[in-house]
């Protein structure tokens, strides 16, 4: 009951006006303003911007420039093993899919079939698999980079709610991953198919992905889907695929029998892009 009074608010919040006007704001070229904006930003996070290429905060034309900024060669080494993770932030959850059921936090879990867009096929894939959920704070770096090698075969836009993902929302709204905005990214990779959710948020401007740019706005209220067989678009182990413009949730599911997850996670633990994330399972475990 607590957590559901925690988050009340968020029902009768005006998300989307909000969202859009956020995204105006963080798109805007205002000079001194955008540069005061982003100031502000940087103390009350404490944003570490010397890891950044350009540390400089004068040198943004825009807030989303800022928020997207690349890091610097070696800023996060890329661990030696089969699966590294993905963004910078926290871990949620992680572990087996029961059936296709995914844990969100205590009391609430949501199906893989949700989660995908109503796919059933593809939610099949993932009966008893694995997966693993990462929130990215304001403050974290927002590009997103893959946990493995894959070739891209799907693509598939879901619209949705925009509620907050931060972890006390988590424990509050039932569902919350599969019924808020997000993008499925689906690959085929060595252990067969993956795929990476991009989840959308209140404020959260808009999310991109490297083969097609910025894929909302416009937030029409169908399903789309790219098909992207015939093409030969592939990503490797630790190359960013996407970004989120304010932060987010990112959250990746795997077949049955392919990840061993690091044994020194557990939630709410801080991580950051390319650290190890697990390896993969033996065979017959």
């Amino acid at each position: 009951m607590r957590n559901r009074l925690a988050v009340l608010h968020q029902y009768l919040l005006p998300k989307q006006a909000l969202t859009i006007l956020a995204g105006k704001i963080a798109g805007a070229r205002a000079g001194g303003m955008t540069t005061a904006l982003i100031r502000g930003f940087v103390n009350f996070y404490g944003v570490n911007m010397q890891e950044a290429v350009n540390p400089d905060i004068r040198s943004y034309a825009s807030f989303n420039e800022f928020f997207t900024r690349p890091l610097r060669e070696g800023a996060r080494p890329v661990a030696a093993t089969d699966f590294l993770c993905p963004v910078d932030g926290a871990v949620s959850q992680f572990g087996r899919i029961h059936k296709d059921r995914i844990f969100q936090a205590k009391g609430h879990d949501y199906s893989t079939l949700a989660l995908v867009g109503g796919d059933p096929e593809l939610a099949a894939q993932f009966e008893d698999g694995d997966f693993c959920t990462l929130y990215l704070s304001p403050k974290d770096y927002h590009r997103i980079h893959m946990p493995c090698s894959g070739r891209l075969t799907r693509m598939i836009y879901v619209p949705g709610d925009l509620f907050s993902v931060n972890p006390t929302t988590a424990r509050g709204v039932p569902n919350l991953f599969a019924r808020n905005e997000r993008v499925v990214c689906v690959f085929e990779g060595q252990d067969g198919p993956f795929v990476l959710v991009l989840v959308g948020a209140t404020i959260v401007g808009s999310m991109a992905t490297t083969w097609h740019g910025v894929i909302n706005p416009p937030r029409l209220p169908d399903i789309r889907e790219w098909r992207y067989e015939q093409q030969d678009i592939r990503i490797e182990r630790g190359q960013e695929m996407g970004r989120f413009l304010l932060g987010s949730t990112v959250v990746m599911l795997f077949p049955r029998n392919t990840v061993e997850f690091n044994p020194e996670w557990f939630p709410e633990r801080l991580v950051q892009v390319c650290e190890a994330m697990g390896v993969r399972r033996p065979t017959g475990t």
